[in-house]
């Protein structure tokens, strides 16, 4: 047998091998090599960066009227980390069904308007599938076909969102400002948005309604001419649509469901707007009708006197 080698010679080999090798070829992507250091470096920012991931899916209820569909269209052009799926049946079972949609989408928001006896719009704000969720019923509505305004922006563009001082001041409107900005806001460096903020969302509140106005952030520059920070106050707004009203009926703890957090006291649904206005029409016909009998009652305690000259031309 072979004597074995010493320990020394085993080790001194292996490093001969090693230095033999050639250098590793770094890593090639899309924007060219990648080399060790810098991948140490994107390992240590990971953990600092947060990436905005919010998706929210956009849908409608059937028997939509073409109004309330171009409206829903119109949100989809002016959002666009949102996705669009198939009308859904409102039934009481619909909650159900919106959340396996939502997962099934890979989304961590919905908006869903309901259309009721093709004149009520009804819009629900969630957060799935934990929630909090909120049914508005949408009021005031006029898109961008009806308006034909003079405001342009560009497709995609991130907005800037504004809020009423209002909003601070009780935890309901707290609540539902945090939802719509989540909802509205649109992620930075998403695949479909452009980089540029050239128009506002202003959310104000009156009369317990929350209204919906959509800016385009105008400047008096021409061409590739930049602005000075001096003139930013030269800039104006030009609208752009669409409006809309919504008023907040009820807040629920889960997603399309669950704990009642706030009902909102002064909401009048409009089916009873409408049996009141039924009522009013009713009570004219019935004053009608009294004022007849009215005129034959008195017709009869008040004859009228016999003309001596009625008969005269008779003969």
């Amino acid at each position: 047998m072979g004597k074995k080698r010493k320990r020394t010679e085993t080790e001194a080999a292996a490093n001969v091998k090693k230095d033999e090798t050639a250098p590793e070829r770094p890593k090639r992507t899309l924007l060219g090599f990648k080399n060790n250091d810098e991948d140490k470096k994107e390992n240590d920012n990971t953990h600092v960066v947060f990436r905005n991931k919010e998706k929210v899916l956009v849908t409608c209820s059937r028997r939509i009227s073409f109004r309330y569909r171009h409206l829903m269209l119109n949100l989809v052009d002016l959002l666009p980390h949102c996705k669009k799926d198939n009308k859904i049946e409102s039934k009481e079972s619909k909650g159900t069904a919106l959340n396996e949609l939502v997962e099934l989408k890979s989304c961590s928001s919905c908006l869903f308007f309901e259309c009721r006896k093709g004149k009520d719009l009804y819009l629900w704000m969630a957060k799935c599938p934990n929630g909090p969720s909120v049914k508005f019923l949408v009021n005031a509505v006029h898109t961008m076909e009806e308006l034909k305004l003079t405001g342009n922006h560009l497709k995609g563009s991130r907005p800037i969102l504004t809020f009423s001082s209002n909003f601070d001041k009780s935890p309901h409107w707290q609540l539902l400002k945090e939802l719509i900005s989540q909802i509205f806001g649109i992620p930075k460096d998403h695949r479909k948005s452009k980089p540029y903020h050239d128009h506002v969302f202003v959310f104000s509140i009156a009369d317990d309604h929350i209204w919906f106005r959509n800016y385009q952030i105008s400047s008096p520059h021409t061409g590739a001419q930049k602005l000075d920070r001096g003139d930013l106050e030269k800039m104006t707004l030009i609208e752009v649509g669409p409006r809309f009203c919504l008023n907040p009926i009820k807040i629920f703890g889960g997603s399309f469901g669950g704990p009642t957090l706030y009902e909102n006291p002064f909401y009048v649904s409009p089916n009873q707007i409408r049996s009141l206005e039924k009522r009013k029409k009713a009570g004219k016909y019935a004053k009608k009708v009294k004022a007849k009998t009215r005129r034959k009652m008195h017709e009869l305690e008040n004859p009228l006197e016999v003309d001596e000259f009625a008969d005269m031309w008779k003969e």
